[in-house]
């Protein structure tokens, strides 16, 4: 039987838990739509009060709906790549960021792709090639994995020893098979309209979809080879209208922030507990096939002293 005490201090959380309530308004990387589904369905039974509301998008297209669309309802972000959340966002509208997940690059197709029954990590290059062949990527300028793909491209041209393999390969890609969310081409996929397009290992497995896993040179998903990711680069749209921006290959790495402005910061600080503990979003990422960083890790950008005191035993410094 339990105690008085015991049973006083489960009364009285079940009731501070239920004292949140409001809208929390999250913008996040579209290849973070499932697993954050089933995190907000399950914080909402915790917190009935609480309405989470999930807008996806690429998260530099995240980022600049923030910064020059002036939306002031954001409480949080997620980034399918950190640096984003560092290099557009602090120290104007935030001034910490947890990295929390890591993933890594893949070609996802069904099996009514063209030369699905023959594709493997050894021949895609030369699959892709075909030009009976559709493959496409999301948009590098508004997605992390659009530029991703061009930097594995990258990878791959010096990883198999092709010359001029990566602009072959852009010029036999049609630019209609260009999406502005890499979770825009499944449909396309199961369409039938792509026959392979650049993903996530995560968004591939989450959408039971086929791939081709590609040697840890190129996946950008192995940190032991930083320094060989580095080697690519590209440029994409920057921050500001009219600006530029070069991107460097490095192992991919999700962050996430509490917005300055947060209109709910209390609820919103709580979700952040819920995601970035072992035992809550963190484990349904490792399930969906996402692996995360346990304990998170604050980015270098991060503001000393800036972190939600309530989060600071769930993150480390990187």
């Amino acid at each position: 039987m339990r105690s008085l005490s015991a049973l006083l201090l489960l009364v009285c959380g079940f009731a501070f838990a239920s004292e949140l309530s409001g809208v929390v308004t999250i913008f996040h990387a579209g290849s973070l739509s499932v697993p954050l589904e089933i995190i907000e369905e399950r914080f909402e039974t915790m917190h009935p009060g609480v309405d989470v509301r999930r807008e996806s998008a690429g998260s530099v297209a995240c980022a600049r709906i923030i910064t020059e669309l002036g939306r002031e309802d954001c409480d949080i972000m997620a980034s399918a790549d950190y640096t984003v959340i560092d290099d557009m966002l602090i120290p104007d509208y935030t001034e910490w960021n947890a990295v929390f997940a890591t993933n890594r690059m893949v070609v996802a197709y069904t099996p009514g792709s063209r030369h699905a029954d023959e594709i493997n990590s050894d021949n895609w290059i030369d699959i892709l090639a075909m030009d009976e062949v559709e493959w496409g990527h999301s948009d590098p300028d508004a997605d992390p994995c659009g530029y991703r793909t061009l930097l594995v491209l990258q990878l791959a041209e010096e990883y198999y020893g092709i010359p001029g393999f990566y602009e072959t390969l852009l010029t036999n890609r049609d630019e209609r098979n260009i999406r502005p969310r890499s979770v825009e081409l499944i449909s396309l996929l199961e369409s039938g309209h792509l026959d392979y397009a650049f993903e996530y290992l995560s968004v591939a497995v989450q959408h039971d979809l086929q791939y081709v896993d590609l040697p840890p040179e190129i996946n950008l998903g192995d940190p032991d080879k930083a320094d060989m990711y580095a080697t690519a680069s590209t440029v994409i749209a920057g921050s500001s209208p009219g600006e530029t921006t070069a991107v460097s290959g490095a192992p991919i790495a999700y962050g996430i922030t509490l917005l300055s402005n947060a209109s709910n910061s209390e609820a919103a600080v709580a979700f952040l507990e819920y995601m970035l503990s072992p035992e809550g979003g963190l484990a349904v990422l490792d399930e969906l096939g996402q692996p995360p960083f346990v304990p998170c890790r604050l980015s270098s950008g991060t503001v000393p002293g800036s972190v939600p005191a309530s989060l600071t035993g769930l993150v480390e410094q990187l």
